[in-house]
């Protein structure tokens, strides 16, 4: 059994999440890689006592990193989710 604490890293707290959360009622967090839909949205109601209506991914590709030295490197890849709320719920982010 995974725990929502294990599946819900934390939210993104940019830009475009922003003005996502306040214009469309969705939400950014970064999650486990292995999460799937469903696990993320029982995570999240029951993490926030929200109520969610959809839930969509995306795997983000680590970037190509290098330093001063000829050896190059990538960051970790990760999964986002965008999570929808009904209208009357919202998380406060601060």
């Amino acid at each position: 059994m995974k725990y929502s604490t294990d599946l819900i890293k934390r939210i993104l707290l940019t830009e475009k999440g922003m003005r996502l959360s306040e214009e469309q009622n969705k939400y950014l967090f970064r999650v486990a890689k292995d999460a799937n839909k469903v696990e993320i949205k029982r995570a999240v109601e029951e993490l926030f006592n929200v109520r969610v209506m959809a839930v969509n991914t995306m795997s983000r590709k680590g970037k190509k990193k290098r330093q001063r030295t000829a050896h190059a490197g990538e960051t970790s890849a990760w999964k986002r989710a965008v999570v929808t709320l009904n209208a009357e719920d919202s998380i406060n982010l601060i």
